[in-house]
């Protein structure tokens, strides 16, 4: 994930968890809420009750790819908390990338692209990211046929 798609200072991930909204699954916490940036905006929080450091490390670099592999059909301007359970540690990624995804569509913020299957990991930049009305037309995205 691009520095400017994180959150980064203490002030945010405090907004965010005492103002905002959350969701639980047994790999992940999410808090949810809105920001006037007008992109969204990801954190990652791994307790020390997870091991030691490079543990630590190891789980937050997973969560963060789950994240950056979904950003795309994640709705623009929130921002995001993502509290790493322990379970998260020993989980194949797929698993990581579901319960992301699951989380996000719980709390409504799933953005449904037009041709989800062949659009997947394009760009995790904002500048290209969907928004609702956008009428791109499936012929654009699948341009090699078998």
């Amino acid at each position: 994930m691009r520095r400017g798609q994180r959150l980064q200072r203490p002030e945010q991930f405090q907004r965010v968890r005492r103002d905002g909204k959350s969701w639980s699954h047994p790999l992940f916490i999410m808090n949810v809420a809105r920001n006037r940036v007008g992109h969204t905006r990801c954190g990652f929080v791994v307790g020390k009750q997870l091991g030691k450091a490079h543990d630590r490390n190891r789980a937050k670099r997973r969560a963060r790819e789950a994240v950056r592999c979904q950003y795309s059909q994640i709705a623009a301007g929130y921002d995001l908390v993502f509290v790493v359970r322990a379970a998260a540690q020993q989980a194949p990624f797929p698993e990581l990338q579901h319960a992301v995804a699951q989380l996000v569509k719980r709390a409504g913020l799933w953005v449904a692209l037009p041709a989800e299957a062949g659009n997947q990991g394009a760009s995790d930049g904002p500048d290209n990211r969907p928004s609702a009305d956008t009428g791109v037309s499936a012929v654009h995205l699948s341009t090699h046929s078998s």
